[in-house]
């Protein structure tokens, strides 16, 4: 009875490890294909006006995704909390540079930047490297360390929109004294 009740308890431990990477895998996965979206708009957007409302939106559609903290499991401790905001607003500095105006044919329009996508794919693969040897290393929840990447990527995309939006008004009061 009791080898039948060990060999049961190791089962579920390897069925909860298992699931465990499963989720690190498939955020890797889920990651690089975001790369690939945001890489595909940025290049679609590049040939067409920029819009203010474009480049407002995108937070406030990520913001929907904080309604997951009302799960104390998502929840980031203190540390994990000022650690992943002070990451990404340092992130966010990588695509804040990359990320400037021009005006053409009376317009303004997102410039293309060869560097944006090595930038983007840096990035993410930070993020990756970093929640494996969080997940392994220190042995963070999956559900706390979505909360905590969650953090991050919003640190970082908020103050890059902001700075993109500043960028598009100055060039946009520029247009309208012309």
């Amino acid at each position: 009875m009791c080898v039948n009740w060990n060999r049961r308890n190791r089962e579920i431990e390897r069925l909860i490890m298992l699931t465990k990477q499963f989720l690190v895998v498939a955020s890797i996965v889920v990651s690089l294909l975001m790369v690939v979206v945001v890489n595909l708009v940025r290049v679609k957007n590049t040939k067409k006006p920029a819009v203010a409302k474009m480049i407002i939106l995108p937070p406030f559609f990520m913001a929907t995704g904080g309604s997951m903290f009302i799960l104390p499991m998502f929840r980031p401790t203190l540390l994990e909390l000022i650690s992943s905001v002070m990451m990404g607003m340092l992130f966010s500095v990588i695509l804040i540079k990359t990320s400037k105006f021009e005006i053409r044919d009376n317009q303004i329009y997102l410039r293309r930047s060869k560097f944006f996508l090595v930038a983007l794919i840096s990035l993410v693969a930070l993020r990756m490297i970093g929640k494996i040897i969080l997940a392994e290393a220190i042995q963070i929840d999956p559900a706390q360390m979505t909360g905590i990447f969650f953090v991050l990527a919003f640190s970082m995309i908020l103050p890059w929109r902001i700075s993109m939006y500043i960028g598009f008004k100055r060039l946009e009061r520029q247009l309208h004294k012309v």
